[in-house]
């Protein structure tokens, strides 16, 4: 008999955690787990993805962050209905419910999923910070933590959290999906006015402070002051509209506005990587594993990284790595990459599809997901 799975997650909006629970659970033995998804905000899209694959996806109803009592009954209601044997919850806010669950539910395991790294105290409002203290006094217990990230591990670890309890298994990307396709980055750079000669570096994450993207637009306008040939993308949006436009009007002062393509929102990713000639992540900190690095390395893309996160061990060396919040070594990254010849540019290419082809696969993501599971349950 099947063991019930429930995924607790706050969103399926396109973050990172969100797109890799989804990748996670479609490819979800389901020969020995009966998978549900419980999530805690309607309108997210790749709820869509879960149910073209036969997943069944509950949503339950949130209204906003204070609406908590009838939320909570609402999730205890459902899971009383499913009777889960474990209950993998997903960040932060889902990790401390999925522990006030264990009253309710003493013979459920549970399973925590960690997806950061370090942050510093200002990068979350009171209530972030609350919750992230919080984590740390519950963390002991939990029966399992997986960490997306060998760094993340260690910064959890001096928070507090137990060793022993804390296992790594770094994201998977579909290598099936993102993949070289240059007659799909031809229309998109077409669509954005990139000629063939002009080349065109992106940035595609969330804009908000975690992704330093006035770190990215500084390194912008130092190589636009080198080259006329260089044009810059950021794709993506975030949820401060007044952050947004800081971004705009630090693009204006820059003088590089017309430089600079924000095109929010894509869902045709591969498309996207495949239309750069240089993927950059410009992070100043709390990144786990940058799924966007291994998307755009598995499209034969070379990246230039922070050092934040397990970025540098990614990227190894099929890119370049920098230090964070420094837009001279960035933009000297970026100016590396841009000058190596076509002979070199093709090997780092392949390296780099080679790479996440070999350690970050979507096979080894649900193999590893899978064994930590079953080791849970048995104890």
């Amino acid at each position: 008999m099947n063991k019930k799975i429930v995924f607790l997650i706050r969103d399926l909006g396109y973050g990172g955690a969100q797109r890799q629970l989804v990748t996670l659970v479609k490819d979800f033995d389901k020969q020995k787990f009966d998978v549900t998804v419980l999530h805690f905000y309607s309108g997210g899209p790749l709820e869509k993805d879960l149910k073209e694959s036969n997943i069944p996806v509950i949503c339950l109803e949130k209204q906003g962050r204070w609406d908590l009592l009838g939320f909570f009954w609402r999730l205890i209601r459902y899971l009383k209905q499913i009777k889960p044997d474990l209950v993998h919850t997903y960040m932060g806010e889902s990790n401390i419910i999925g522990i006030l669950l264990k009253p309710f539910f003493p013979s459920t395991s549970i399973i925590w999923g960690v997806r950061i790294s370090q942050s510093p105290a200002n990068a979350f409002d009171w209530l972030g910070n609350t919750l992230s203290k919080l984590e740390s006094r519950l963390s002991h217990l939990v029966n399992l933590i997986i960490v997306n990230s060998h760094s993340g591990r260690r910064d959890y670890l001096s928070y507090g959290f137990p060793g022993e309890k804390m296992v790594v298994v770094s994201n998977g990307i579909d290598t099936e999906r993102f993949q070289p396709d240059k007659a799909a980055g031809d229309k998109v750079r077409a669509e954005w006015g990139i000629s063939e000669n002009q080349i065109l570096i992106g940035l595609v994450g969330r804009i908000y402070a975690q992704k330093d993207h006035p770190n990215f637009l500084r390194a912008a306008s130092l190589l636009c002051k080198e080259s006329p040939d260089v044009r810059f993308v950021c794709v993506g949006t975030g949820p401060d509209q007044n952050y947004i436009q800081e971004m705009y009007q630090l693009t204006e002062e820059l003088g590089i506005s017309k430089r600079v393509i924000w095109a929010g929102v894509r869902a045709d990713m591969r498309a996207v990587h495949n239309a750069l000639d240089i993927a950059v992540s410009a992070s100043a900190f709390g990144e786990g594993f940058g799924n966007t690095i291994g998307e755009a390395m598995a499209c034969g893309i070379p990246c230039v990284v922070t050092d934040v996160g397990d970025s540098a061990w990614i990227v190894g060396d099929t890119g370049v790595v920098v230090p964070p919040h420094n837009s001279e070594a960035l933009a000297a990254g970026i100016k590396q990459l841009i000058e190596i010849n076509s002979d070199e540019k093709k090997v780092l290419r392949e390296k780099a599809r080679d790479k996440i082809s070999e350690h970050f696969s979507v096979e080894n993501l649900v193999s590893n997901t899978i064994s930590y599971c079953l080791q849970t349950l048995s104890n």
